[in-house]
């Protein structure tokens, strides 16, 4: 909470994250001395096949900035949360924005808005056999117990890529 003066009133408190504007947390975001290696994007059974499908990723709208740092080329990888398998290896066809596609994971009260508006155009780098969990999260930095950032160092991201090529192709 920050004391402001507004011209009205002498003292007036206002919080220093408006809801509107929510973005990620320290604890989930790459430290900013450290260079974005790569970016794991998430989906479960229901979102995989579009995300596929469209050849195009998508985070909730917290993840705005942090997406928006994505340029053309990046290794990208999607984990599924359903079944606990992290697939690859993708790369950045675009750069990251906001509402690439708004039909994409269309909000059903919102027509015409995604769900997932922070997006990335993808492209296949290298079709890989999907990592089981034991096998990539020791490389991830966790944080709050079992969540791991999403956002890569570049030593991570090597590692990564480094288990996909070892793993080879499906």
């Amino acid at each position: 909470m920050t004391g402001v003066f507004n011209g009205n009133t002498p003292f007036q408190l206002t919080s220093s994250h408006d809801k509107r504007f929510k973005s990620l947390p320290p604890a989930e975001m790459l430290p900013r001395h450290e260079t974005l290696g790569g970016y794991i994007f998430v989906c479960n059974n229901d979102t995989m096949q579009e995300d596929l499908k469209r050849q195009l990723f998508g985070l909730p709208q917290r993840y705005r900035d942090s997406v928006r740092a994505i340029q053309p080329g990046l290794p990208l990888f999607l984990y599924n949360y359903t079944t606990h398998q992290l697939h690859g290896i993708f790369e950045a066809a675009s750069f990251g924005g906001s509402n690439i596609d708004p039909t994409a994971w269309e909000d059903k009260k919102c027509r015409g808005e995604s769900r997932f508006p922070a997006q990335v155009r993808i492209r296949v780098r290298r079709l890989c056999k999907p990592l089981q969990e034991e096998a990539f999260r020791p490389i991830l930095h966790h944080y709050d117990g079992p969540k791991f950032r999403l956002q890569l160092s570049v030593p991570e991201t090597l590692q990564l890529l480094d288990l996909f090529n070892a793993i080879g192709p499906p």
